[in-house]
């Protein structure tokens, strides 16, 4: 097995060796931003497929322009330092990867100007995020979402997720496997690390980014499998009512996939069990980012087929 590897100030080194000083900018004031990016393992096809991975890089760009972050590389060279990376820690299993665009000057000062900036990726192997097979139990936290008036909520600021956490906290010591925060409206916004989807009547709907969600890339992808098997998809305010009425609900993200939501505050959705659409969606989905379903093939980077480290 090779030796886990990072990239870091602009080379792959081991990933022990990837430490940034305790006086770092980032670590002190969370300026910084970060990506998830999934490789899905087929062993069938001995392969490891980085899903929807020019997307991911765009979102990062996109993300670290708002934090004032420069980033030296392309988009074409970050897509070629990750895929040497899942290259050269070789793991023949599901893994995820983190890329993060930070200011890494050593500097005292909440700012975001004057000060330099670097990327780094590391990558480990992850499995299930949440029980995508059986479903989860939500609950609606008492933490509300930040707003982008006080964090871009749109990005994945890494200071913002303080917010998150306590809401994940409280959830699942209050015996529930994830929160669901509210915007300052009182409207429904996302869970802790996943956008959300409801099903009324056949119809999808998910939050608007202006509820202060995540430009999720997995949402973006569940509501185009959904158009192609025929069902509606719409992104509108969704009250909190409306968690309880719904025929269903599932969650989406890099980390989570598609997940089946159960009941929310103890009230069950579908019976307590994952509803037929939910089910539809997730099967298609996990087809289509395993390599099985040719006419998603846009969505996957192969790392293996053909690839060598670029030394």
């Amino acid at each position: 097995m090779p030796t886990p590897t990072a990239f870091f100030q602009g080379d792959f080194v081991p990933l022990e060796q990837a430490q940034i000083p305790v006086t770092t900018h980032a670590f002190n004031y969370g300026t910084a931003v970060f990506e998830g990016i999934r490789g899905n393992w087929n062993g069938e096809q001995n392969e490891l497929y980085l899903f929807r991975l020019r997307e991911h890089i765009q979102r990062l760009r996109q993300n670290a322009k708002i934090l004032r972050i420069g980033i030296r590389y392309s988009d074409e060279e970050l897509i070629r330092i990750v895929t040497d990376l899942a290259l050269r820690n070789d793991y023949r299993e599901d893994v995820y990867i983190r890329p993060i665009a930070y200011k890494s000057q050593s500097v005292i000062g909440p700012r975001l100007h004057n000060v330099e900036d670097d990327v780094l990726f590391y990558l480990i192997p992850l499995g299930a995020y949440l029980d995508s097979d059986s479903g989860i139990t939500c609950t609606v936290s008492s933490w509300r979402r930040v707003d982008d008036n006080m964090i871009p909520a749109r990005a994945k600021v890494a200071g913002l997720y303080v917010n998150n956490s306590l809401a994940k906290t409280e959830a699942q010591q209050n015996g529930f496997d994830e929160a669901i925060l509210l915007n300052h409206d009182g409207h429904v916004s996302e869970g802790s690390g996943e956008n959300i989807i409801i099903v009324r009547g056949g119809k999808l709907i998910s939050p608007p980014p202006a509820d202060n969600i995540l430009e999720g890339i997995t949402l973006d992808t569940a509501f185009e499998i959904a158009r192609s098997l025929g069902y509606e998809t719409e992104q509108r305010t969704i009250d909190r009512t409306e968690l309880y009425i719904a025929d269903e609900i599932f969650m989406t993200g890099t980390a989570a996939h598609v997940t089946p939501v159960l009941s929310v505050d103890r009230v069950p959705l579908n019976e307590g069990k994952p509803g037929p659409i939910t089910t539809a969606i997730q099967r298609h989905f996990f087809e289509a980012i395993t390599g099985r379903l040719p006419q998603y093939a846009s969505w996957l980077t192969p790392v293996y087929a053909g690839a060598a480290v670029t030394a």
